[in-house]
């Protein structure tokens, strides 16, 4: 027997006792080290889908990626929280080993889940600075010189060759390898393989400390062996071995990484054990497997079997849409890439020791504690409800920043983190059940609620938004709306008092700002009827409805038919932007307001309606795509200026903003425009496949009008893997079926959809201790619950309220496109059904 013919049982003991086949197994039950040991009173507390507050992970686990940039790589963390990491590096040709922030070489994502049950990516050498569209853009130019400055033609005639050959060069070096991981049983230990998917492609198998922590690590064989001391138990010391299939080219272990790197790419690096590595140099098809493993004590040497990590690693990917989030048709085939994107940007804070959601930045250097994580939890509740509450948990414990206000939970410097944040909570609670996280994150909420009138200038009832500078850009920071010319004109005026936050006041009286002041209101009236708190959800109560009657009062125009900011001196703040819908989103708008925002607004191709929707200026506003050149007969890239230059949909001046469309997304729906709400939702999904299917990216905004280059900006890492993305796709998920965190039964679901184009699924949704399974079609809608048929429409299109099943029968409001047939089939097995018309009809079955 050879040194690589070892027996099989050599190869069981390095993944579990349970063996490869229980190892699969234990994957897919959803019992992995993913979620939290729940203490008995928690467990007693939840009494429904072991309804926990997922505080941490259990020990010791593996996990693939969960660490920023390193997504290629793997986490291990020991029993005592000792941590390794295992990295796959990519040789370029020339010469640049490929280790970490490796978002610009990402080429494909996914299939693959949040809990590491399996993982799969593609990276190359190609960072794609220079992409195909970019020469085309430049081509543009030098055909259109009547469009063009003289310089602008003489700009693009001399770059044009050197970007080609640049471009040509890159391709023909390219390198890339494609990377698998899948978990053991237990969760301790994972096995992985890498495929060169071009000839003469080195990779490197690395082990070192993921954050430069203390660890020591060695080569045994062609075996990579290390230890660590744990950082929460330091009398405890964790232990790792990587076993690869085959013995690798070269190996050594080095002082630094810099060693490890300057050795790997043909220099020298010093010995020593901080860091070892394995080279392989491999032709077109050659992969090699191997398993690693993190252990109390040191995991035996027992090298695995090249066919059965092929066999688990298949079984793990055959099975990744059986068990998870997944979809199919036109919208709902954007299932699979939320999950995948999520599962990518899923990450794990060292500090606290649990998983959240990395909101851009290739990582961002940890969790973002503002508006944009609330985005994250509510998305991340379609793929794991897990990592949906550890996510938001984590946000209610991160520590202030340096030099804010020292509040917990959300941070001060975002004035609607608070209410964005409470609206995530709210909505942890209606999609799962579980009280413990209101619990936790209420008395922050108040804290913060109560912080806010700071920001009232003249002390009548309504914000004024904050004065964050003399400079334009950033002055909507505290919304998230960053350079929005909404604020360019506001004037500062000393603040009074307040909790110490030094910002002063302004003159601007915000839309948006006392939107989200009123849905924080509306939030903690709920949060506080289900904790028990009478007297508090009475006066939040009572906040709510006054900003309603003030803002309907002094914010709407009657002329323009519009909800907008207003100075103090009484002139309007005209710009027109997203935030007009805002109301819609609190519940403030009346409903003939709604109809006026909805019918003569938001469906106005000239001002917000088209393909892309929605621009974060009005396409009709003087600010719309103000900074550029615009040139009506080019065909393509009417608002590129040169390679190198950001200023297509210039961001705030007419960029399709995730968060915006998502927001509007949701006020449409909850004044139950359900057929605009279905065909926006549409748009939203379109635009993020689009850049999904063409460059695997879910990038930070979208650009207003169709066909336009991808703009320099856009290979920022930002805009490549940016979390709140998924927020644009999530639309017409959550239109298929979704909780409703608005009024009725908080248990109530909505599921069914007017206006999605043809026939859409989306299976594998956990709502309240239920999986559901809902397809929708042009005469059938079909909701599923725990592998059951519980209700069926047909002969039309319906949308569907507040449904509640019980024991015998259900209950529900249905909008139907035309007469349909509706059944549902509770419990005691007799079905019940009737027809209803055209339009809105309540049903008790």
């Amino acid at each position: 027997m050879t040194q690589h013919q070892v027996p099989r049982r050599h190869f069981l003991g390095a993944v579990g006792a349970a063996g490869l086949g229980g190892a699969m197994t234990g994957l897919m039950t959803g019992a992995t080290a993913t979620e939290a040991a729940a203490s008995p009173a928690e467990q007693a507390s939840a009494g429904q889908e072991a309804a926990l507050p997922y505080p941490t992970l259990r020990r010791p686990f593996a996990m693939p990626g969960v660490r920023e940039q390193d997504w290629t790589g793997a986490l291990f963390v020991g029993t005592g929280e000792s941590r390794f990491a295992l990295r796959v590096g990519l040789l370029t040709a020339q010469g640049k080993l490929l280790r970490e922030k490796m978002t610009n070489y990402l080429w494909r994502i996914g299939p693959m889940t949040p809990d590491g049950a399996y993982k799969e990516v593609q990276v190359t050498t190609d960072d794609r600075t220079i992409m195909p569209e970019h020469l085309q853009a430049l081509r543009e130019v030098i055909a259109h010189p009547d469009q063009w400055s003289q310089s602008e033609v003489a700009d693009a005639t001399a770059k044009l060759p050197q970007l080609q050959q640049k471009y040509d060069r890159t391709q023909s070096e390219k390198r890339t390898i494609r990377v698998r991981y899948t978990r053991t049983g237990d969760g301790s230990g994972l096995v992985g393989a890498v495929t060169a998917l071009d000839d003469d492609t080195t990779v490197v198998l690395e082990l070192s400390s993921p954050w430069g922590e203390q660890a020591a690590f060695a080569l045994d064989g062609q075996n990579l062996t290390g230890s660590a001391p744990g950082l929460l138990e330091q009398n405890r010391t964790g232990h790792i071995r990587l076993s690869p299939t085959d013995p690798a080219d070269s190996g050594g272990c080095y002082a630094s990484v810099a060693d490890m790197t300057a050795a790997v790419t043909g220099g020298s690096g010093a010995p020593g054990t901080a860091v070892a590595a394995l080279v392989y140099r491999l032709g077109k098809g050659r992969t090699i497997t191997f398993a690693a493993r993190v252990d109390d004590r040191p995991p035996e040497a027992r090298t695995p079997e090249a066919h059965e990590v092929e066999h688990a690693l298949g079984t793990a990917g055959a099975r990744v849409r059986g068990a998870n989030l997944t979809g199919s048709g036109p919208v709902g085939r954007a299932a699979d890439a939320v999950r995948d994107a999520l599962s990518l940007n899923t990450n794990y804070d060292k500090e606290r020791h649990r998983n959240f959601v990395m909101w851009g930045w290739g990582g961002g250097g940890g969790l973002f504690t503002g508006w944009d994580s609330a985005f994250d939890a509510v998305d991340a509740a379609l793929v794991s409800r897990p990592l949906a509450v550890q996510h938001e948990t984590d946000v209610f414990e991160a520590p202030a920043p340096p030099n804010q206000v020292p509040l917990l939970g959300p941070r001060y410097d975002q004035q609607n983190s608070g209410p964005m944040h409470a609206y995530a909570v709210w909505r942890l609670y209606t999609k799962f059940g579980d009280r413990s996280l209101l619990e936790k994150t209420y008395p922050q909420l108040v804290t913060f609620h109560d912080l806010l009138p700071e920001w009232d200038t003249d002390k009548d009832g309504l914000l004024e938004t904050p004065y964050f500078g003399d400079r334009i850009g950033g002055r909507g920071n505290h919304l998230g709306l960053d350079d929005s010319p909404v604020y360019a004109s506001y004037h500062r005026i000393a603040k009074q008092g307040g909790s110490g936050d030094k910002r002063d006041n302004t003159d601007l009286t915000d839309v948006a700002l006392n939107s989200y002041y009123a849905l924080l209101a509306e939030t903690l009236a709920k949060m506080a009827g289900v904790l028990g708190r009478p007297e508090d959800a009475t006066r939040f109560a009572a906040q709510y409805e006054t900003i309603r009657r003030l803002l309907n009062d002094r914010l709407w125009h009657p002329d323009k038919g519009l909800y907008l900011s207003r100075y103090l001196d009484g002139t309007w703040n005209e710009v027109v932007t997203p935030t007009v819908f805002y109301p819609m989103f609190a519940g403030l708008a009346t409903p003939e307001r709604a109809r006026i925002l909805v019918e003569q607004h938001l469906l106005d191709p000239q001002e917000f309606w088209g393909d892309y929707v929605v621009p974060s200026v009005a396409r009709n506003d003087p600010a719309y795509c103000s900074g550029g050149p615009v040139h009506p007969s080019s065909e393509h890239f009417r608002f590129f200026d040169r390679y190198g230059e950001g200023t297509a949909p210039e961001q705030w001046k007419g960029a399709v903003w995730p968060p915006m469309n998502a927001t509007v997304y949701d006020g449409v729906k909850r004044y139950g425009f359900d057929d605009v709400a279905g065909r926006f939702a549409a748009r939203s999904t379109a635009m993020y496949l689009d850049a999904w299917d063409k460059e695997n990216w879910f990038p930070e905004s979208f650009d207003p009008e169709p066909g336009q280059s991808i703009m320099d900006s856009a290979v920022d890492t930002a805009w490549r893997t940016y979390s709140w993305s998924n927020a644009m796709a999530v639309q017409g998920l959550h239109e298929l079926i979704s909780d409703n965190p608005w009024d009725g039964d908080p248990a109530a679901l909505m599921f069914g959809t007017l206006s999605l184009p043809g026939t859409n699924t989306v299976a594998n949704v956990r709502l309240r201790g239920h999986i559901y399974t809902v397809s929708a079609g042009p005469d059938r809608t079909t909701l599923v619950r725990d592998g059951r048929t519980v209700f069926r429409a047909t002969g039309a299109r319906v949308a569907v309220r507040g449904f509640v099943l019980g024991g015998s029968g259900a209950s529900f409001d249905i909008n139907a496109d035309g007469p349909a047939r509706v059944e549902v089939f509770p419990e005691d097995g007799r079905a019940r059904g009737r027809k209803v018309p055209r339009g809105r009809t309540h049903v008790v079955l």
